[in-house]
């Protein structure tokens, strides 16, 4: 995937965080942060993590012992809300 720089304002990017946000984690963009036309900072996606192998991961899910109900509610409701935005390339 090729990063895609933008070059924003402070103020803007005040106003537009939640598109930001939505268009660095779902388009892999990333954004030059101005203040009076001073670049000061610059918001990229995070590296990914390396794979891990299925025999990684099975050990992971054994050691970790029995599920705790309450977590695993809580984890579903969480993962219900995420949601991409309706438009993350409408700005």
């Amino acid at each position: 995937m090729q990063i895609m720089e933008h070059r924003i304002s402070a103020t803007e990017l005040a106003r537009r965080l939640g598109d930001v946000l939505g268009r660095i984690r779902y388009r892999g963009d990333s954004f030059l942060i101005e203040r009076n036309g001073d670049p000061v900072a610059r918001m990229v996606p995070l590296a990914e993590s390396p794979p891990v192998s299925l025999r990684e991961a099975l050990g992971a899910w054994r050691a970790a012992g029995p599920p705790e109900r309450e977590f695993a509610e809580a984890l579903e409701r969480v993962g219900a809300e995420d949601r991409p935005p309706e438009s993350v390339w409408g700005s």
